[in-house]
């Protein structure tokens, strides 16, 4: 029994050597792999793998053609094809164009109707109704008017996509310095605030937090409405190369614009989360 103990104490680290050897036979087990790897992966990413892989298998499936649904490999080839032709930095550089421009159009010219709408009971009063008689009007409804007042290039695009971004920022904005404290304003008087320290250091830090929600929304809107646009009243972009695509039965490249839009929507919203995140504008909030 003596030499049993012996010949057990002679193999030193026999135990931690088994935990070893169990844990990587467990880590062979391909079920664990994955569960770990899901772990790890952001689900977001995971997300786009799954329909990807959805993707792929409806194609090998054969539920469609695919002269009508080209699978991914023909997705990725097409892209390369617009890349290496310019095709696709010329079409995505005019569509970030109009709707830079038709946006930044809106928040100049709404923004400050939105405040004054919500500051002066009067012009809420005046102004209001004729605003929310033109706000249920669909951009898209203006196209044949548009493209007979500015014809075909950017203006009409440009127009329509001020359009849908003035609305709902002329809106929330004065809903957002409506719903400010009056007790603000009236220590605001005590102190004798000037209008340009009123505005500067009570009305636009109280409303910040709201207005920069709208204007997420608003260009969510406008990127929408420039893609419709494009598809109707200008030669570029990439609502005019999916109608272009379809037109010389290029799905693939129909597919990859609609990927290509649908990534740009992405990137935008995620740089308005991130401002609207950001310390200066939730001070206000904060304030409040």
């Amino acid at each position: 029994m003596d030499e049993g103990r012996k010949k057990a104490v002679a193999v030193p680290g026999l135990s931690g050597f088994t935990e070893s050897l169990a844990g990587r036979v467990r880590a062979l087990d391909p079920l664990e792999k994955l569960m770990d790897f899901l772990r790890r992966t952001p689900l977001s990413v995971v997300s786009f793998g799954a329909i990807l892989l959805l993707w792929a298998a409806v194609v090998r499936l054969g539920v469609w053609s695919e002269n009508v649904l080209p699978g991914p490999l023909a997705a990725a080839r097409g892209m390369e094809e617009l890349f290496r032709s310019g095709l696709l930095l010329k079409h995505t550089a005019a569509s970030l164009f109009r709707v830079t421009a038709g946006f930044y159009l809106a928040v100049l010219l709404g923004v400050p109707a939105g405040i004054v709408l919500g500051y002066f009971a009067l012009a809420r009063r005046a102004v209001n109704p004729v605003i929310q008689f033109f706000r249920p009007i669909s951009p898209l409804a203006w196209i044949p008017l548009a493209m007979l007042w500015f014809g075909i290039g950017d203006k009409p695009a440009i127009f329509l996509i001020f359009l849908a971004s003035f609305f709902p920022l002329v809106v929330s904005t004065a809903a957002a310095v409506e719903n400010i404290g009056k007790t603000y304003f009236q220590v605001a008087a005590n102190f004798a605030f000037s209008r340009y320290e009123m505005l500067s250091l009570l009305i636009f830090p109280a409303i910040l937090p709201s207005v920069m929600v709208s204007l997420r929304i608003s260009l969510g809107i406008a990127w929408l409405v420039v893609v419709a646009a494009e598809m109707i009243a200008v030669k570029s972009g990439l609502g005019f190369l999916i109608i272009d695509s379809r037109n010389a039965l290029r799905m693939d490249f129909v597919l990859d614009a609609m990927i290509l839009i649908g990534a740009i929507g992405v990137i935008l919203d995620a740089v308005m989360l991130r401002l609207a995140r950001s310390r200066e504008v939730l001070w206000g909030a904060r304030g409040r």
